[in-house]
């Protein structure tokens, strides 16, 4: 039964890390979700060249997955390029805070707006060699820097995102979309990490959207996995629609426009 809570509220799934090297991770969860009773659309952020290892786009195997995937309504994005960072050192104890403890995969965090822009386009490219609708794009541990923001803004991308907001481009319009994610590296992180969630599920009970995000090391502890399931399910029975980043978006746009 719907929950009247929740007129015309979205849930959004968003596999981060997509690469040949994260697949064998995600391919039970996927699988799982392919079988519910309702079609769940995902986002699926795809990395050219993860960790700088085979290209992403070299597999023919995993191409044919993908296509798969946009066949059955899922979205695919560009995310980063090699998703870790190759930069050079920290100067500051706020850059080594960033790109040492906080994360090692910042890649975006630094660059200056040439090398950003390089990337992006390089990955642009990328998707239209397969003939792939590409939409948006999403910064490693969502990190960007102002040259990052710079080169978005003059890219043909239609948004980008951070924990918090959906952005549209070029105008950087922030719209709020609150994130779930969890943190499976170690066992303290992961029960912390349902804690949070939880927290963050209920306080976000209202939002017009709620959105998931997933990734390749929750997939190999059985707590993440099976909560991820859950809340999907969870989200639907409360009444929240799934769609993808971009489904959403437009849906916005078109109830802005209208109100």
């Amino acid at each position: 039964m719907v929950d009247s809570r929740l007129p015309s509220a979205s849930m959004l799934v968003a596999l981060h890390d997509i690469a040949p090297q994260t697949w064998e991770d995600y391919r039970p969860f996927v699988e799982t979700v392919d079988r519910l009773s309702v079609n769940v659309p995902m986002s699926w952020l795809v990395v050219p060249q993860f960790h700088h290892g085979r290209s992403t786009f070299d597999d023919p195997a995993f191409l044919k997955l993908l296509e798969s995937r946009l066949t059955r309504g899922d979205e695919l994005i560009l995310h980063g390029f090699y998703h870790c960072d190759d930069g050079p050192r920290p100067r500051t104890p706020h850059e080594y805070f960033m790109r040492r403890i906080y994360t090692y995969e910042g890649e975006f965090y630094g660059l200056p707006a040439p090398d950003a822009r390089a990337r992006l386009e390089e990955g642009i490219a990328l998707f239209e060699r397969q003939g792939w609708p590409l939409k948006g794009f999403v910064a490693p541990a969502w990190l960007m820097s102002d040259g990052t923001r710079h080169a978005l803004a003059q890219s043909s991308l239609e948004y980008t995102t951070d924990p918090k907001h959906i952005y549209s481009l070029p105008t950087f319009e922030a719209h709020d979309a609150p994130t779930l994610v969890w943190s499976a590296r170690s066992a303290w992180r992961r029960k912390m990490s349902y804690v949070v969630n939880e927290v963050a599920k209920r306080r976000h009970q209202q939002a017009d959207v709620l959105r998931l995000g997933l990734h390749p090391v929750d997939m190999r502890h059985k707590v993440a996995f099976d909560y991820w399931l859950s809340a999907i399910e969870q989200m639907m029975d409360e009444g929240r629609a799934p769609l993808t980043k971009h489904q959403w978006l437009c849906t916005t746009s078109t109830q802005r426009r209208s109100a």
